[in-house]
C-alpha cells in the first residue's frame, strides 16, 4: 500500500505505532491503506514512519528466523534498528505526520474463508484492464470482472443471510489481498462496507479501500443464453493443446487460434512466422458445427484458473 511516486513524501513511509499496547505497522496510499499488527515489546510508548523502501530492505537482509530486531527513535527522529551484529542509523520522520486510515462502520458485512476469497479474486482478477481509461475495467463488481474483451464472473454460496451490496472494488486492492492472504479454509474474512470504502479484516491485518463510483457495465445484457453450439471437453487436455500451440508466438503476435467444431472431435490450427500446428481433441458437442478464431492468451488465462 505505499506509493512509489507521490506528492506527499511522508505516504513513501511505514508507520511503526507503538503509542498504545500493541505495535501496528501502517502503509497508506489514499486509495489502499492495510494496517498489521506484530508481536513484540513496547520498552517506551512512541511512533515513527520510515522510509518504507529502506525500512524492508534493511529488515530483510538483518533479520534470520528467531533474531530479535530493535528499533528506537529519539527527539529528532533518528531512528537505530539493531538485530544481532548489525547496526542501522537512518532518518524517520514524525509519526503524527502520517495520514490515518479512513475509519469504517462496522454494521453491514459479509464472511467467507479466506480459501474462498482468495480462490475467488484469483478466477477473476485476469479480466480487469488495470491501465484502461475507463476506471470502471480497472475494478471489479463483487461478483464479475471485464476488460472489455472477456468477463468472468465467480459466484459464491454464503453461509448466512446479508443484505443485498452492490460495490466496485479496485483491482489493485484485490491483487493486494490476494497476495496477503493465507488461504486457510479454517480462517474467515469479514468485509464491511460503507458509502465510499470496503474494509477487510483478517488474522491481525486489516485492509481499507476506496470504491470505485459509478454504475457498473450491465452484464446481463452482454451474455446471451441463446447460444447455438456447446461442446463439452477436458480441461487439461485443451489447456495443454492451447500453450503448446503458442510456442510458436512471439509477445507482440496477435495470431488467433482457429478451433473447428465437428460432431465429435474439435481441431485446432494456429499459424505463426514461426510455423503452424495443427492439434485434434474428442468432445462432446450439442448444436451446430463452427469455426472461430480466439485469442489464445484469453483462453489459457480462464482455463488456467479452473480447477
Amino acid at each position: 500500500a505505499v506509493p512509489s511516486k507521490t506528492t506527499m513524501s511522508i505516504l513513501e513511509c511505514i508507520l511503526i505505532d507503538a503509542s498504545s499496547g500493541e505495535i501496528k505497522l501502517t502503509g497508506n496510499d489514499m486509495e489502499l491503506g492495510i494496517e498489521t499488527t506484530v508481536n513484540g515489546e513496547i520498552l517506551e510508548h512512541g511512533k515513527i514512519a520510515l522510509d518504507a523502501k529502506l525500512f524492508s530492505e534493511i529488515t530483510r537482509r538483518v533479520s534470520s528466523q528467531n533474531a530479535v530486531v530493535t528499533i528506537e527513535s529519539d527527539d529528532k527522529f533518528t531512528t537505530t534498528i539493531s538485530c544481532e551484529n548489525s547496526v542501522f542509523n537512518i532518518q524517520g520522520r514524525d509519526g503524527e505526520e502520517f495520514a490515518y486510515l479512513p475509519y469504517i462502520e462496522k454494521d453491514k458485512y459479509i464472511c467467507l474463508s479466506q480459501f474462498t476469497l482468495k480462490e475467488v479474486i484469483q478466477q477473476t482478477i485476469f479480466s480487469i484492464s488495470p491501465n484502461d481509461s475507463n476506471k470502471m475495467m480497472a475494478g471489479e463488481l463483487f461478483e464479475v470482472s471485464l476488460d472489455g474483451h472477456r468477463i468472468s464472473i465467480r459466484k459464491v454460496r454464503l453461509k448466512d443471510h446479508y443484505d443485498d451490496t452492490k460495490v466496485i472494488v479496485p483491482g489493485k486492492t484485490l491483487s493486494e489481498i490476494s497476495k496477503i492472504l493465507g488461504g486457510d479454509n479454517e480462517k474467515e474474512v469479514l468485509i464491511y462496507f460503507s458509502a465510499n470504502h470496503i474494509l477487510f479484516e483478517f488474522d491481525s491485518t486489516v485492509v481499507v479501500s476506496r470504491l470505485i463510483e459509478g454504475e457498473y457495465f450491465r452484464i446481463n445484457q452482454m451474455l446471451s443464453s441463446d447460444y447455438e453450439t456447446k461442446v463439452s471437453v477436458n480441461k487439461k487436455e485443451f489447456l495443454n493443446c492451447i500453450e503448446r500451440a503458442t510456442i510458436l508466438i512471439r509477445e507482440n503476435d496477435k495470431k488467433p487460434l482457429i478451433i473447428n467444431i465437428g460432431d465429435n472431435s474439435m481441431e485446432m490450427k494456429l499459424n505463426s512466422s514461426f510455423g503452424s500446428m495443427n492439434a485434434d481433441l474428442m468432445i462432446h458437442k450439442t448444436g451446430k458445427d463452427i469455426m472461430i478464431g480466439f485469442n489464445p492468451k484469453f483462453l489459457i488465462d480462464a482455463l488456467r484458473v479452473i480447477d
